[in-house]
This record gives C-alpha cells, structure tokens and sequence, in this order.
C-alpha cells in the first residue's frame, strides 16, 4: 500500500531500491563502519543486515535526512543506533562538556505509558549493548565505585578525557524527577540523550543545557507518528526551535501520516524516503499488514499438539464474533478421530438460561468441546481441566489477559495458553505484557505455520456457508463492525491502531462477501465487495422461509410505483440505511441528550408559571413520585441478588 501523498517538500522516494542479499552483508559496508561495530553485531547475532539497516545505515551515516518507514521488528534501532554513533566519533573534537551532540525522542502517554517507556529503555539498553565494545564509551559508563583506585587510574591513562567516547543518558517520565536528570547531567555530561517529549523538553529549558551548531549532530524521531497521534506536535516544536538547524534527521515510522510529513517541512531537508514493506508469501502486493492466518493456525494448532485438548477455550473480543463464527469454525477446525469438536457459545448478551446450559455442558463434556467466548468467561468461574487457551483477540483490557490465561491448568495442571498477533505493530505487545510483569515466548511450532493458499481455502469454506444463508451474511456484517469498535478502543492504542488494518484482506479472513459500510473506512480506497463477482443483493435469500417470505414481501412493495404515479419510496429513509452501524449508537446518545434538554427547559418555563401554593403542591408530589421509585428499586435489587447468587461469575 502506498503512505499518504505529502504536500510540497516530498522526500526523495527514487533514489532507494530494496537491497540485495549480497548488499545487506555488514562487510559490505566497510571501511564506513569500525570494526569494533561490526564485532558488536557479529556477537549480537546480527549476521546481515535488515533490509531497513542497508537501506538506512549508508545514507543516514552520510549527509542526508531519511524519512523511514517500516513495521516494528524491522530493525529500526539499529538502523539510526549505528549512524548516530559513528557520527559522533568521527567528530574532529571531542564534545564539550554540558553540550549535547545527539538526541533520540520516543513517544509516551498516559493510556500506554508503560509500553513506550519500554521503547525507550530497549533503544536504551541496545544502545549500551553496542557501546560495550568501545573501550572509552564503555569505561566511561562504568559506575563510579568500579574498580580500585589504581584500575581508575590505569583506565585514565588509557582513554584521557580528549578521547571521543559516546556517553548517553535515558530520560524517562514518572521514574526520575526533573531536577535528578539535571543532577545526572551535570555530573556525567553525557553527549546522546534517549527521551520521551516532555522530559527532555524540560531538560532542554535549562540554562546549564547546550546544543550548539558546533556539537549538535544528530535528532532521531522514533515512532514519528505516534508521536504526533499522541498529542506531542507543540512539544516537538518547541523541542526543534532549541536545536541547530544544520543537522541530521531522521524521522522513523510505522507509516507516514500528513502530519508526519508535516515535520518533514519543517524539519528535514531534502530528506530520502525510504519505505520498506511486507511481501504476501506468493510475492503479491506490498503490504504494511500481512494477510490474517488466525483462523487456519488455529487449525493447524488443534491439530499437532502432541496430544488433542480435551477442553478448550477460544476467546473472542465481541459478543456478535461469538455469534457469527459459532456457524463457520465447525467447517475449519479439524475433526479429532474422525469426530468434530463440540463448540458450544457463550456470552453476556444469552439469557441466564442459555448460558448456564452451555456453561454446565462443556464442564462435564467428555468430548473435546472448545468453548467460544467473551471476557465474560475470563473470571469468576471455575472450568475443570481446561487444557488450551486461545485468545484470538487480544483482549482490550491487559489486565483480562492473565485472567483468560488463567483458565488453563488449574489446581497443579498442566494447561497452554496462546495468544495471536499480526505481524507488525502488534508484535509490541509482547513488550507491553513484560513491562506488567507478564512475560510471553514464542510458542515455537513450525507445524502451525500457514501459508496464503491455507487462508484462501478457509475463507472459501466460510463464504460458501456465508453466500447460502443470508442471515449469516448479516451476523458478519455485525460481528465485523462490532470487532472494529472492540479494536479502536483498545486500551493499549499505541499498539492496535485502526489506520494500520488492511481492511480487504481481515474481510476475506473472516469470511465476508462485502465489508460493511463505517466510518472506519471513510478515504480507503479498496472495493467493499472484496473480489465476490456476480452477487446479486435482491436474490442473496435466507433459509428461512418466513424470514425470505417477508423480505421478498418488503422489496416488491419497496418497488411497487406510488398512488400518484412517481417513482417508488425507498422502503426505509434513505438516511437511516446509509447510517453506519458503528455510528447509530452514538447518534441514538446525541438525540437522548436533545430530548432530556428539552423536557428539563419545558419543565422550567412550567415551574415559572406556577404559584407559590402550586409550587408547594408539586414538590409534595415528586417527593412521593421519588419515594414510590426507591421502593421499587429495593424489591429490583433484592431480586437481582438472588439471581447472582444462582449464577456468580457471570456479567
């Protein structure tokens, strides 16, 4: 896919082509890069470089500005790491003390806090890995109380303080407080800072700070676009009105927004575009989202464990994924001993009645059953001898992960839990769950790998169950708008973003013959009816009777002419149809507000009319009226509880 065009100053997309197996060997790079980085790499395991490192690295370390763009895992780090690190020892003097010759800014908030701190402390932590190879940066890192008196002294002689050496300081929100990063500053002088906006405009405010024209080499904007998504764009100005503007800049970023380029204008200049993306197996179109697997990996995982789980949860984010895919999983998943398995539905939205049958059946199932459903089921109840967790989605609260996880293996059981991610940006969240002190690791079974032909045929199954059967035709359009909502308000937003869905491609993985109409997809430019020819709407029946009987009711007298001749009226208002599905619970909240705005003002006009003694007379009656109310709610209440205790653990 192609990033959003930019206006004006474009970065200069033609002078980058992917490189070669042969290009991306790091002796390729040679004599630019010291051997003492190519020892780091070597021993970090890095035996080529990324495609984004060889793309970057040579043009970065020169003398021009990039515009990155790539996923995360991409080696992005390193990509700007080297060059930053280079550069600064390549000056012809070493840094003055209290300037600063390089800083790298990575996005925070308050709802991802802990995710994007992580983000800075690994280019922190990577970056110390690295320095450790370079014997004046590494001693100078060394605590003070290291070594004796004479080691110091021996190190002094070694590496005096007119050698270049990188010295980096990480400035993070929330763990220090301004005055100790000033402290620390003061005291180390380090010349390369890795912060997130705030702290390190904070930082910059002060008079003891300098990053004059003479030092100042080199600004790195990490997660570009999160950054300003975030809120920080006055931030950053203020942050590049303190800097030189005869620098180097690179701008890294999952995708280039407008406002991206908005700093691109101001900030860089004449900078090189360098955009590298994720090729479909069978070497298709370019894509910043690979194609969705879940549903045939999910296959693949029942199939080859080393033994079939007897009980399994599957969790879903939304009670209406529940429904759709309770009709379509029984046709993909794989049939243990030649027997399926039982899949039974539960969620919040089944009467009590319907959730307690479910519930008591896969407890006492002696079948391998798999249980599909919500967070509903992720605490409060005590399932026996689940073997396998599954979360297809992840869910939107972090803290319900290790509730879901937790279903498996109970009382000294051994049990598997499995969560899937696409490839890309929601591979930070394996940091995330390790900063909450949830460490994950990859499950590591080659069996389970799917390639694009395994998708296709499972979406052919599904859609061939979708085309005959209109009502699971509407289950998916409302399961699909449902599973966007639950995605765009993910608490871990930074992560699961909806600018980086591709939108065609989550349509055929869940099956669907036209992708519903959203605001979502408002300036996407693909086609709803993702490649289904020929389907005809008007004839696209239900199987059931009754149900098709009322339709094929409803558009004959839809197209049968009016009384006066003209044309026929739709047979809904043309407004509400369009409206979409996503949106009308917002509109239906917009039109309550109007309505109570204006009972309460014609309530007030009533009151002014009133006489003292009439005024007297009614708040006697709202008191009873109110009395009568609580009353009610006491005897709803009691009733409820008795429902709770029947059936504890249910929303």
């Amino acid at each position: 896919m192609l990033s959003p065009a930019m206006p004006a100053k474009t970065p200069n997309e033609a002078a980058v082509k992917p490189a070669s197996s042969t290009q991306r060997s790091w002796e390729a790079l040679t004599p630019s890069l010291s051997e003492w980085i190519l020892d780091a790499v070597s021993s970090m395991g890095f035996e080529r470089m990324t495609p984004v490192q060889a793309s970057t690295i040579p043009l970065f370390m020169g003398h021009k500005d990039v515009v990155v763009e790539a996923v995360t895992g991409s080696g992005k780090t390193l990509a700007f790491l080297i060059p930053i690190v280079e550069r600064l020892l390549r000056l012809d003097d070493p840094i003055r003390k209290h300037h600063i010759g390089a800083i790298i800014v990575s996005p925070t908030s308050a709802v991802a806090q802990l995710s994007f701190r992580e983000l800075a402390t690994q280019i922190h932590t990577i970056l110390l890995s690295l320095l450790a190879f370079h014997g004046p940066s590494a001693a100078a890192l060394k605590p003070p109380d290291e070594g004796s008196e004479d080691s110091k002294a021996s190190e002094a002689a070694l590496h005096p303080p007119s050698t270049l050496k990188v010295v980096p300081q990480l400035l993070l929100g929330g763990t220090t407080t301004p005055a100790q990063d000033l402290a620390y500053f003061l005291q180390k002088s380090p010349n390369l800072l890795i912060s997130t906006p705030g702290r390190l405009l904070e930082l910059l405010s002060s008079p003891h700070v300098h990053c004059p024209q003479s030092s100042f080499e080199v600004l790195v904007l990490d997660e570009a676009d999160r950054l300003l998504d975030l809120g920080f764009k006055d931030d950053l100005q203020k942050i590049l009105a303190r800097l030189p503007k005869q620098r180097r800049t690179g701008l890294f970023s999952a995708s280039v927004s407008e406002a991206v380029g908005e700093i691109v204008m101001v900030g860089l200049r004449n900078p090189v575009k360098i955009a590298v993306k994720v090729k479909g197996v069978g070497g298709g179109e370019d894509r910043r989202t690979p194609a969705s697997h879940k549903l045939p990996a999910l296959s693949r995982l029942l199939s080859n464990l080393p033994s079939t789980p007897h009980k399994t949860i599957l969790y879903l984010s939304t009670c209406a994924a529940v429904d759709y895919f309770q009709h379509l999983l029984p046709s993909v998943l794989p049939s243990p001993n030649g027997q399926p398995f039982t899949l039974l539905p539960l969620h919040g939205k089944h009467p009590p009645q319907v959730r307690q049958k479910n519930f008591s059946r896969f407890a006492s199932t002696v079948e391998p059953a798999i249980l599909l459903t919500t967070d509903v089921a992720a605490r409060g109840l005590d399932i026996p001898q689940v073997d396998l967790v599954v979360q297809l989605d992840p869910p939107t609260d972090p803290k319900a992960f290790l509730h879901r996880c937790g279903r498996a293996g109970r009382a000294g059981r051994k049990g598997l839990s499995v969560i899937f991610l696409q490839p890309g940006r929601e591979e930070g969240y394996i940091l995330f769950l390790e900063v909450r002190k949830t460490p994950v690791a990859p499950l590591g079974l080659s069996s389970i790998l799917v390639s694009d032909a395994d998708a296709d045929t499972a979406t052919a199954t599904m859609r061939s169950l979708v085309l005959a059967d209109r009502a699971l035709h509407d289950k998916g359009q409302r399961a699909f708008v449902s599973w966007v909502r639950s995605y765009s308000k993910h608490q871990a937003s930074s992560i699961f973003r909806i600018a980086d869905l591709h939108w065609d491609e989550l349509g055929r993985a869940w099956g669907l013959v036209k992708l519903p109409r959203m605001p979502e997809l408002k300036g996407w430019e693909g086609s709803r009816d993702l490649g289904v020819v020929g389907l005809d709407m008007d004839r696209f029946a239900y199987k059931d009777k009754l149900r098709e009987k009322a339709r094929i009711t409803a558009l004959e007298e839809a197209r049968k002419p009016k009384e006066n001749g003209d044309v026929a009226a739709p047979r809904k208002d043309r407004k509400k149809e369009v409206s979409a599905w996503s949106n009308q619970t917002e509109q239906q909240a917009r039109k309550e507000v109007r309505r109570e705005k204006k009972r309460k003002r014609r309530e007030q006009e009533r009151l002014e009319k009133m006489t003292p003694a009439e005024r007297a007379e009614n708040e006697k009656l709202e008191r009873m009226i109110e009395e009568v109310k609580r009353r009610k709610l006491l005897v709803n209440n009691k009733g409820d509880e008795q429902n709770d205790d029947e059936f504890e653990g249910f929303d």
